[in-house]
């Protein structure tokens, strides 16, 4: 799926690299703020959909922010996600849109 699980494997490797005395946690996520309809927007755009959106309530322990604080991965680790969502977004519909045509061309050959 390429380089957005890179950016994951990269941190946990680095977290791994750390002396017994580092404590955590650590968040290796992206500090890039979206909410959920600007990223299910992006997937309809970019896999051509012709899904909705529905809203519904949110549940009342919903967090309202969900941006990472990964100054301590930063500073610790030398560690940032250098892959943008668009991008990442396009490699796993990618790899996927191969995954599911490999799954199709399978199942042709079995009937």
């Amino acid at each position: 799926m390429g380089d957005t699980i890179d950016d994951l494997v990269d941190g946990i490797l680095r977290l791994m690299d750390t002396p017994a005395s580092f404590l955590g946690p650590v968040n290796l996520g992206n500090p890039v703020e979206f909410t959920i309809r600007e990223l299910a927007d992006q997937v309809i755009g970019l896999t051509g959909s012709g899904s909705r959106i529905v809203r519904r309530p949110l549940p009342v322990d919903d967090p309202r922010q969900r941006r990472p604080d990964i100054s301590l991965a930063r500073h610790e680790l030398g560690w940032q996600p250098k892959v943008p969502l668009a991008e990442g977004l396009k490699k796993t519909i990618h790899h996927f849109d191969r995954l599911l045509a490999s799954e199709a061309s399978e199942l042709v050959e079995v009937a």
